[in-house]
């Protein structure tokens, strides 16, 4: 999708067509999960600090974002790629491969499926997308991105050299910042660099397997299968404050808003966890990551709270320091029911569960804002929460993952 986040913004609100606008929190440990291409005109993109936005297009109207309302934007998104292939990859919230082996004859009947595809999203959602249609992902990947807004790009083997080739390195799957560095260091900077580079060299620098991957996919070669269905492996919510997280009971209001958004998304995918696990990430960027097994699996906030608090309490040393970044996640994600079960039922949570899913079906009738704990009420000169538990604007520096 192009621009997702902002692009359903301006849906929701056409008077922000055509303007800058930039989705993220304002400040100084604020990030710009993503932005319009009016504000990339100014140099702004995704994952930059908020600050260096602000100073690079000052004019921009800046939004939180509506996590929700993206997903539910997206889930209708995966209907209509089902709709055209049975196997379909979800990459991120914006983003999914999907093979068309035995549906499209060949890579120009590829072509006139993505078309249909962009034209059934554009149609149902008005939103636009880019698609990328070759003989692998590496290259389908590529492709999607060589044309955006609205890009629609096919890359045949043969045409690896003039459409592959002559971008940078950094376009290669597994070469971010550091291995870019090193590669431009040496000299290496284009695709076509490292494909004309002396036998042994690039394992010289990188070592044999790196050298080996990367080889292969400069020379558009990537035999990895698109994979549906593939079960999420963990869920987690994390967030970076603002201000510097100190006083004990911001820290355990935080915990809670944590754990509920985890436990709430479990319910909506009919899933129970056995491992909670807490990141903390103190004032001068040192990170500590815990967890802890359950000895049930549950899908219930309170449990969750319970064990991320026992982590934190037990396991993190703070040593006078606040709180940057606060995360809990669960892992170990199973249906319901399908270990084994507990002799006796445990009388309490069978009633916070029953509560529990008598709040979703509040909120899935009236939406998030109607049902919302009391203590996750914002209040002022605390870290302050919106009624759907959620930080507010003032408290919270990023909230949402970075998209393009």
């Amino acid at each position: 999708m192009d621009a997702f986040y902002a692009s359903v913004e301006v849906r929701e609100d056409p008077s922000l067509r055509g303007r800058p606008l930039i989705i993220g929190h304002r400040g100084r440990r604020g990030v710009v999960s993503t932005c319009s291409y009016e504000a990339r005109r100014f140099g702004v993109r995704s994952a930059m600090p908020s600050v260096t936005a602000e100073r690079l297009c000052p004019d921009a109207v800046w939004l939180p974002g509506r996590m929700s309302l993206y997903v539910d934007v997206s889930r209708r998104i995966r209907e209509v790629l089902d709709g055209f292939s049975p196997l379909v990859e979800p990459l991120s919230i914006d983003e999914a491969f999907l093979d068309l082996t035995g549906i499209a004859h060949d890579l120009a009947d590829g072509r006139r499926i993505a078309a249909e595809i962009k034209r059934e999203i554009r149609d149902r959602e008005r939103l636009t997308g880019s698609a990328g249609v070759a003989p692998n992902k590496f290259l389908a990947k590529v492709a999607s991105d060589l044309e955006k807004p609205d890009g629609l790009v096919v890359i045949p083997l043969e045409e690896v050299p003039t459409r592959l080739w002559p971008l940078p390195v950094e376009r290669l799957w597994g070469v971010g910042p550091k291995t870019a560095e090193r590669l431009r260091e040496q000299g290496l900077v284009r695709i076509v660099d490292l494909v004309n580079a002396p036998s042994g060299r690039l394992a010289r620098i990188l070592g044999e397997g790196s050298a080996e991957h990367l080889l292969a996919l400069a020379q558009g070669r990537d035999d990895r299968a698109v994979q549906p269905g593939r079960e999420a492996k963990s869920i987690s919510e994390e967030r970076t404050y603002g201000e510097d997280l100190t006083r004990p009971a911001d820290i355990d209001k935080a915990l809670l808003a944590r754990a509920d958004g985890v436990a709430r998304e479990l319910r909506h995918e009919g899933l129970v966890a056995r491992t909670v696990h807490l990141k903390v990430r103190t004032g001068d960027f040192e990170t500590v990551t815990r967890a802890k097994t359950l000895s049930e699996p549950t899908d219930l906030a309170e449990v969750v709270l319970e064990a991320a608090r026992e982590l934190f309490r037990e396991r993190i040393a703070l040593k006078g320091r606040g709180i940057r970044l606060l995360g809990v996640g669960v892992s170990g994600l199973e249906a319901p029911g399908v270990g084994q079960p507990s002799l006796f039922s445990d009388e309490r949570q069978e009633k916070l569960r029953a509560l529990a899913r008598t709040a979703d079906e509040i909120r899935e009738k009236f939406g998030k804002a109607a049902l919302a704990r009391a203590r996750l009420l914002a209040t002022p000169n605390t870290t302050g929460t919106d009624a759907d538990g959620s930080e507010d604007d003032a408290a919270e520096a990023s909230s949402l993952p970075s998209v393009d």
